[in-house]
């Protein structure tokens, strides 16, 4: 009976190599067009992160100046949420949840100035590229806006 399957070419050894050249070709194309997608969609949560972590920042120098009646000085920075500043007897902190000070979700510090240019105070994250200007994940992302 084995032998009858064999000679009508009824049994199956497994895949040919067409065969698994045919889905490794699909598999790359599917990842060519899918990919791109998932990239962009990666960077547009970190730009929303950092606007949601500069949002938080600035609620808790909020906090800060309710205490201080100033906001820290560009010298003080933003460690001025987790520590004391030398000479400010008025400091109730640490005004953040964890301690610590967050870093952009690209793994630089927000930058923080005193008086800002903008406001009281400007707080930002320059991007990916770390420098002024740019779009897409290079683009900076302010308190101002």
């Amino acid at each position: 009976m084995k032998n009858k399957l064999r000679e009508k070419g009824t049994q199956s050894g497994g895949f040919t190599l067409i065969e698994l050249l045919v889905v490794l070709v699909v598999l790359g194309l599917l990842a060519g067009l899918v990919g791109p997608q998932v990239m962009k969609h990666l960077g547009d949560s970190k730009t929303r992160t950092a606007k949601l972590q500069i949002e938080e920042l600035a609620a808790a120098m909020d906090m800060s100046r309710i205490d201080a009646n100033r906001y820290p000085t560009t010298e003080e920075g933003l460690k001025a949420l987790v520590e004391r500043p030398a000479g400010l007897a008025s400091w109730n902190g640490p005004y953040l949840r964890k301690r610590t000070l967050p870093r952009d979700p690209w793994g630089n510090a927000y930058h923080y100035r005193s008086p800002g240019q903008h406001g009281d105070f400007d707080l930002y994250s320059l991007g990916v590229d770390d420098k002024e200007g740019g779009s897409g994940e290079s683009q900076d992302i302010v308190s101002w806006e």
